[in-house]
């Protein structure tokens, strides 16, 4: 494993560091095609975290769980670039290999994915990544990355959105939504910038940010404009396959569309992340956790990824390792989004003072339609009945005047045992395609209808059974 961690800006001119974090963005990218089976590579956002940071080498190994680091550097002067880098191990702190390079200050776009492809070539040889021995033979080459760019404040965009896409909140995905299209109407052809569109209008329905039969066909259409692009770009694939999973329910094509993207490109740690939910979903945990093992192998500091594996766990019944796993996620981010399962978790474990009183502490936030269900549930398990039906009509008035949620309600029923409202509201998400429906199979809310003989037709219809 080796992090890129972020080049140095040395031109003391804070503008110009639009290309000190391109070139670690292009060298992520050109490390990341070298025999992904054996060198993983750190993915940018867990990497960035060390801009102008001064941890020390055996904290960032430790932390991100490298064996090296590629440090770099940039200075201007006169019409020239001088670019130095150098390959650290981690274990002694010892320069394996360093090189500078000087280069006229001209088609700076060309100049940065020339110094990438030499680092990256001189790190082979330096790693032993390559087999001298002449019967060896070479593997395959991985297509290319094709990400043609006319401009750096594209670019630049690009990287703002992702930053926004990566807060998992419905005002992040629409200040997300505004980079990639600043990106777009600066390079139309900018392949990246489409993925991220489609990605943001894929989440948004499941975060608070619009109805699915709005939001999918834009992210749909933004998918399929990047593969036109560029059919060997891994993000779009991967935008495609959770589309097709999430509202056409067609989980076929979707794992298919998820390995392309692994295939294309074995180091882009959300694909791995996206592929691990998939197969949750589908209760196939042991190969879930290995995916995600993999994903947060490349992106260990991504809050997302470490509080979707702790969903994971929830959904597999295993409650105390879950709720572990919650409390670990909350100690970085309180408020981070998702992490109110937690109330679930210990919901379900048959914790119900420790769930009352996470309950209290989400009630300050936005968005507070999933706690009557909750606390109907816990209600009901306790033996009142009363109380639980009061919760249920605080739902209603929560969603009087405003957009229903159907699949609020299907929790609610189902968890108080009302198996006819809750089937009543299943019907009403499946025609709405109900974010929270790819949960059916896995969802332990469920399990008091599962029994039913109604449910095993629904999770045909979803292609779950």
């Amino acid at each position: 494993m080796v992090a890129v961690l972020p080049f140095e800006n040395l031109t003391g001119d804070a503008t110009q560091d639009y290309f000190s974090d391109g070139l670690t963005e292009e060298m992520i990218a050109q490390l990341g095609r070298v025999e992904p089976e054996r060198l993983g590579v750190i993915a940018r956002t867990s990497v960035m975290h060390y801009k102008h940071n001064d941890e020390p080498l055996e904290q960032i190994g430790r932390e991100l769980g490298v064996q090296y680091v590629l440090e770099g550097s940039f200075r201007r002067d006169a019409g020239k670039v001088r670019i130095a880098a150098k390959l650290i191990q981690i274990k002694d702190q010892r320069d394996i290999w360093s090189q500078q390079y000087d280069r006229d200050l001209s088609g700076l776009l060309t100049l940065q994915g020339e110094i990438a492809t030499e680092i990256s070539d001189e790190i082979q040889n330096a790693l032993g990544e390559r087999e001298q021995n002449s019967s060896a033979v070479a593997a395959a080459p991985l297509p290319a990355v094709a990400r043609p760019l006319k401009s750096y404040e594209a670019y630049g965009d690009y990287l703002k959105g992702r930053y926004f896409w990566n807060m998992r909140t419905a005002q992040g995905f629409q200040q997300g939504i505004m980079c990639f299209q600043q990106s777009i109407a600066k390079d139309p052809a900018y392949a990246p910038a489409y993925a991220g569109l489609a990605d943001s209008y894929a989440l948004m329905s499941s975060y608070g940010g619009g109805p699915a039969s709005e939001l999918i066909p834009k992210a749909r259409a933004a998918a399929l404009k990047a593969l036109s692009l560029d059919d060997n770009l891994a993000e779009a694939h991967a935008s495609l396959a959770v589309i097709t999973q999430n509202y056409d329910w067609d989980w076929q094509t979707s794992e298919k569309e998820f390995r392309r993207a692994i295939a294309l490109d074995p180091n882009y740690a959300t694909g791995h992340h996206w592929y691990a939910e998939h197969l949750a979903l589908l209760g196939r945990f042991d190969e879930a956790e290995y995916e995600m093992g993999r994903a947060r192998q490349l992106d260990p500091l991504s809050l997302i990824m470490q509080t979707d594996a702790t969903v994971f766990l929830y959904f597999a019944r295993r409650y105390d390792q879950s709720i572990d796993q919650f409390r670990a996620v909350i100690e970085r981010e309180p408020n981070f989004p998702r992490t109110n399962i937690l109330a679930s978790a210990y919901a379900q474990d048959g914790r119900y003072d420790d769930a009352l009183a996470e309950i209290k502490k989400w009630r300050r936030a936005d968005d507070q339609i999933w706690i009557p269900p909750l606390e109907a549930q816990i209600d009901a398990q306790q033996g009142r009945p009363g109380d639980a039906r009061r919760a249920l009509q605080d739902l209603r008035a929560l969603t009087r005047g405003r957009p229903v949620k159907p699949w609020a309600f299907v929790e609610g029923y189902a968890g108080v045992g009302d198996k006819d409202q809750a089937f009543l509201w299943l019907q009403k998400s499946i025609s709405e395609h109900s974010p929270g429906l790819t949960s059916l199979k896995v969802n332990p809310t469920l399990d008091p209808i599962r029994s039913d003989p109604r449910f095993p037709p629904i999770l045909r219809q979803m292609g779950l059974n």
